[in-house]
This record gives structure tokens, sequence and C-alpha cells, in this order.
């Protein structure tokens, strides 16, 4: 019984009824305690705080939740919230910095910030205003298109076409008839550029620059009506108004022949090999094959108008006639040795509402036509020849004289008389304007595109042809295009009589 005494005595004096106050405190109590210190900062002093032991081990809401987050004095950056003092008095620093003068760093003065500060105030940019991107390492690849540095590379570099508003050359037109239904303006193959003055055609060579004069009819009262070159450039054919068609070798300045079968003046001419089409104002299209001595083959009837627009298209299936009577028509080729069905048109429009003389085929779309009409109607109407329905349509605001297919840009080029006087570039098939060139100060009559497709002639009741550089090509893609272009020849000058 004494053992057992012993012990409860023992067990009585070890008994901690009264905490010890020299002891270290317990690890729970120590995290409570900075809990509460932190929750305490943001409350005035007066204020008590009631802090339960069991909400510091876990906390009962989402951290950050119904807590009202104020910024601080130095005003802080919302997108990068940590940041101590000295960061924010560094980076207001050499914000207010940018507007002073650059004064050239000393080694002292770099040496005094690493002391104070300790770095560079240079190195310690925090917002990386205006330096350049790291180049990328060599030899790599960027599949995402990443920049990395400022300069631009070709590929990601849209160039613009600069069209100049002033013309590259200006030539005298004297004696220039101011007439809308005549085409007196030609460009051959060979660069030779003919123009119709009153009752002469002078040639103008482009590459020289040399003025020839090849022709003069012999009354005084008779006049040029219209001019165009064979595919080769050899030969010209000129429509005059004494009903005749006249055919030029341009190299030996000779007539070769006079052709008479129309009954009034000839405003319109186009050429496909051997067939040479005119158009009258007596309404008919003529077909002639110049390697016959009996020419006139065939007459078209359709028009009841003067024809002064005439076009084969770039691939001879198709020619199409425009006429004073408003009408836009499509013929087929006419076979050797045979009529057949040549007489009936394949199409036939009516819906612009003045006379048709600008007409141009698409270089690379054969089946497609373009057709603008007169004061009265001024649109411009794009067509498919093998549905017959009309694709597009702008009204230009302006009389259309004259169309061509620019195939360098893939652009369309429309001349223009009254009310504007200008001519106009528009981007096919869209329609939208390109360029408009004011240089004229009378109606555009015609143009025509150079050989190579780059440049293009004017010609206006100003008496003045006007040539623009509007469609160079950069010197890399030409040398191609210059390769696959391959030279075409007929025997054209040996069969002509």
């Amino acid at each position: 019984m004494a053992q057992f005494g012993f012990e409860n005595d023992i067990h009585s004096i070890l008994k901690l009824d009264m905490p010890i106050t020299n002891a270290p405190m317990a690890r729970w109590q120590r995290k409570a305690s900075s809990s509460t210190t932190a929750a305490g900062n943001g409350l005035s002093p007066g204020k008590s705080v009631n802090v339960s032991l069991s909400s510091s081990k876990t906390p009962s809401k989402t951290p950050g939740k119904g807590k009202k987050q104020t910024p601080s004095k130095m005003g802080g950056d919302r997108f990068i919230p940590i940041r101590n003092s000295k960061q924010m008095d560094v980076a207001t620093f050499l914000l207010t910095k940018e507007n002073e003068p650059d004064n050239p760093t000393t080694t002292s003065a770099k040496a005094m910030s690493v002391t104070l500060n300790g770095y560079d105030l240079e190195d310690a940019k925090i917002l990386h205003l205006g330096g350049k991107p790291l180049n990328a390492p060599e030899g790599y690849q960027n599949n995402l298109k990443v920049l990395y540095s400022q300069g631009t590379t070709p590929a990601s570099t849209k160039k613009t076409r600069y069209i100049s508003s002033t013309p590259d050359k200006i030539l005298d037109a004297p004696q220039l008839r101011n007439d809308f239904y005549l085409n007196l303006l030609d460009w051959s193959s060979r660069n030779m550029l003919a123009v119709a003055l009153h009752n002469s055609v002078y040639l103008w060579d482009a590459t020289q620059g040399d003025v020839i004069l090849l022709m003069k009819l012999e009354r005084e009262e008779d006049y040029i009506c219209s001019v165009s070159w064979t595919k080769e450039g050899s030969y010209l054919a000129i429509g005059t108004s004494d009903c005749k068609v006249q055919l030029w070798d341009v190299e030996n300045q000779k007539r070769l022949r006079s052709m008479a079968s129309h009954t009034a003046r000839v405003a319109s001419l186009s050429w496909n090999d051997y067939i040479l089409s005119s158009g009258s104002r007596s309404g008919h299209v003529h077909h002639h094959d110049v390697r016959m001595a009996q020419h006139h083959i065939f007459s078209l009837t359709a028009h009841s108008q003067e024809v002064c627009g005439l076009k084969w298209s770039p691939d001879g299936r198709y020619l199409a006639s425009g006429g004073n009577d408003n009408l836009v028509c499509v013929w087929p080729r006419v076979s050797d040795g045979s009529m057949g069905n040549e007489s009936q048109a394949v199409r036939s429009w009516s819906e612009h509402q003045g006379a048709v003389k600008a007409l141009a085929w698409c270089p690379w779309q054969p089946n497609i036509l373009a057709s603008g009409g007169g004061t009265s109607d001024r649109h411009i109407r794009i067509w498919n020849v093998n549905s017959g329905s009309c694709i597009s349509s702008i009204d230009s605001q302006s009389q259309v004289s004259s169309l061509v297919f620019a195939p360098n840009y893939k652009e369309l080029v429309s001349a223009h008389g009254y009310a504007h006087n200008n001519v106009v570039v528009w981007k096919y098939p869209s329609l939208t304007k390109v360029a408009e060139l004011s240089g004229h100060a009378d109606r555009v009559l015609s143009v025509v595109l150079s050989p190579d497709n780059s440049t293009m002639a004017t010609v206006a009741g100003d008496e003045t042809i006007q040539i623009w550089k509007s469609f160079e090509v950069d010197p890399v893609k030409k040398k191609a295009m210059d390769r696959l272009v391959k030279p075409t020849t007929t025997g054209l000058h040996h069969s002509i009589r």
C-alpha cells in the first residue's frame, strides 16, 4: 500500500494544472498568431480582433473572395501585381526620364548607380518600351511566323504598285478628228504606234522615237476613220471616209491594195489571221480574205446603225461588234469553203442604253467580253459568251469610249468622254477602282496597250497622245514572261494581193 501511495504523490507533483510560462510556444499557436497579425494590419488600432484557432488551420472561404483590394499609394501595375517599392520607384524614374534629352552615361555615374541601387539603371527596365525583339537563332525555321526582328522580310511586305498620275510622254496630234465613233489609234507588236490625223497616217517608233508619215489621202475632204495592225505588225489596214479599206506594207511604205465593198465610211477594223473584218456606217460588217482577188467573202447585217466597235477574240473563235443602235453582237468565225450559220449571231445583247464602241476580250479568259456604253448609258458590262449572261456591271458616270484588258496585273482600263474625260484602271473581276488618270483636257477617244502590256497610249480631243507606264512588272517576273512569249509568224506577207 505504501508503494501505491508513493506513486500517487509522484503523479500529483508532475501534474501540470498551470501553463509553463517559460516554455517555447507551440507550433499551432505560432501559426494562429501569424495569421491574426496579417488580418489585423488593414484595420484601425483601436478595434479588437477575434480570430478562432480553427480558422487558422482551414480557411472557410476562398482566398481573396469577398475582399476588396485597393492599389497602393505607388499606383502599382494591375497586370504585374507583385512589385516592391524599389522597383516602382525605378520604373517611375525611367518613364519620366524618357521625355528628357539623352545624356551620355559616364563610368562614375554607372558606378554610383550600382552602389546606391545595387544594379545599373540601364539594366533595370521593368517595361521594355523601346528595345528590339531578339533575333532568331541561326538556322531556325520559323514555321509559326513569329516576329523576331523589326526589319520586314520580303514575305511579310505587301508591295503596293505606284501608278503615276502624270503621263511619261506627251505627243502632239494636230488635226485629230474629235469623233466618238472613229478608231484612230493602234499599237503594233513591233512597237510602232499608228495614229490617223485627218487624211494622213503617222507612225511613231516607240523604241527609237522616230516619226514617219506613212500615207495621205489624195482628196482633202476625205479623212481616215480607222486603223488596225496585223498580228505580226508588218501590215496596217486603214479605213477611209470614201468607203474603202487600204492595206499598207509598213516596212516598204507601200500600198498593197485598196478594197471597195462598203457604201459608207469604215469606222472599225479587226484582224483574224488573213481575215480582215470591217464595220461601216451602213450597219454592215464585211469579211475580207486578203489572199483572194475577190476579197469580200461575207457580210453580217444585224446592226441597223453605224458599227463603231469591232474586235476578234484572242483565240479567233468569235467576233464582237458594237453599234450606234446600242446592240452588242457576237459572231462565229467564218469557215473555209462554207458559210454555214455564220450569218446568225451567237449572242445579241441590248442592255446598253447608248452607242457601244468600247469592246475588249479578256486575254486570260477567252469567253469573257467587256463592253461600254455611250453618254446615255455610261455602264461597263462584263459578259460570259458561253452562258450569255451578264456577269457584272458598273456605272462609270461617264461616256465609255474605249476598253482594254491589262494582263500584267489582271486589270481593265476604260477611257471616258463626257463628263470626266479621264482614264480609269479597274481591278478585274471586282471592278474596284485602282487609279484615275486625268491628264487630258478633252474627251479620251481611244486607249491601246504596248506589245509588252506595260505601257498604254491614250488619244483625246485635245489633240495629244499621252504615254502612261502604268503596268510595268518586276524585272525578274518580266524575264520569266519573256521566255514564255514565242514569236508568232504567219504567211500573210507572201499572200496579200
